[in-house]
């Protein structure tokens, strides 16, 4: 057991740690903070979110290892991608609108947690609920494009623009991302109704029912969306862009 140490002016300082892995492990099981001034809460979704990052690299590494090495002409994604309005073909017009409500998401999401730290319920649940509409119009869009890729052939194993792994890759990709928005989408409104009903208020007993005036599962909600938001501009860039 270290001793506690003193300054001149009187103040006690921790005691030192020990050097090396033993001194690591001491510090992180002195106190069931161990990320110090933040919450297990927080810390276990900036964990979770960094293990995601993983996964979707790995498979924006797949995808891009399968474009480069292809033999077969890869699909021009300006035409595949491409909507007929009016008699014109434009191009990832879809997409454009698909991104600007996802970002738009992001921000109205930033807004509720700001006022959910101000204890206003009202405008939090709203907020909430609008980011949930916006992501589910998202997810629609997307389950739009999904059925327009499929009537026109699209499979994970053939293509009738190209290389067959460009099915694949984008069902892939896509639907694990979707699924993460649904999911998000399911959260906000449970949330939401939570904050309504005015839980976090209460203290009344329930799932992710937090102490009593504290709205932190507003922001740990908001982690996770701007976490979803983020990695579809890279999807955008990747997929769509490139």
């Amino acid at each position: 057991m270290h001793e506690t140490a003193k300054t001149e002016a009187g103040t006690t300082l921790p005691p030192p740690l020990a050097p090396g892995i033993r001194g690591f492990a001491s510090d992180w099981a002195s106190d069931q903070r161990a990320f110090k001034n933040v919450s297990w809460g927080k810390a276990m979704m900036w964990i979770f979110l960094l293990s995601d990052t993983f996964i979707f690299g790995c498979f924006l590494l797949a995808y891009m290892t399968a474009r480069m090495s292809t033999t077969v002409p890869w699909p021009n994604p300006s035409e595949v991608f491409a909507l007929n309005i009016g008699g014109h073909e434009i191009p990832l017009i879809l997409i454009a609108i698909m991104t600007f409500v996802l970002i738009t998401s992001s921000g109205t999401m930033a807004m509720a947690v700001m006022y959910g730290y101000r204890r206003d319920r009202k405008k939090t649940a709203v907020l909430m609920l609008l980011t949930a509409l916006l992501g589910a119009t998202f997810v629609s869009m997307q389950a739009f494009e999904w059925t327009k890729l499929i009537t026109e052939g699209v499979r994970p194993w053939e293509n009738p623009w190209g290389a067959a792994q460009f099915g694949s890759t984008f069902f892939m990709i896509t639907g694990f991302h979707g699924t993460h928005v649904t999911i998000g989408v399911i959260f906000l409104i449970i949330i939401a109704r939570k904050v309504w009903r005015g839980d976090f208020d209460n203290e009344r007993r329930g799932f992710f029912t937090s102490r009593k005036g504290h709205y932190e599962i507003v922001e740990i909600t908001g982690l996770y969306w701007h976490f979803v938001d983020l990695v579809w501009v890279f999807i955008f860039a990747f997929f769509y862009l490139w």
